[in-house]
């Protein structure tokens, strides 16, 4: 399915997004503002970034996997 189809399912949840250079970035999902997806990125400490992504920049969207339970 296109990343484009998935991120009204996506706003508000955590997501890795591939991006067109080769590199990725992960953080919440926001929402879409003109073209731009909005990620919440942790950067250190309590601080987190607002991010913008062109949509040209972008190859993927991706959810976070479940947690597996440990086998302790």
């Amino acid at each position: 399915m296109p990343w484009q189809h998935k991120i009204a399912y996506l706003i508000g949840q955590p997501v890795g997004v591939s991006l067109t250079n080769g590199q990725g970035t992960s953080g919440v999902l926001c929402g879409v503002s003109d073209g731009k997806l909005l990620v919440l990125e942790y950067l250190y400490q309590s601080q987190f970034a607002l991010k913008q992504y062109d949509f040209h920049m972008i190859q993927d969207v991706n959810s976070f996997p479940p947690c597996q339970q440990p086998l302790y």
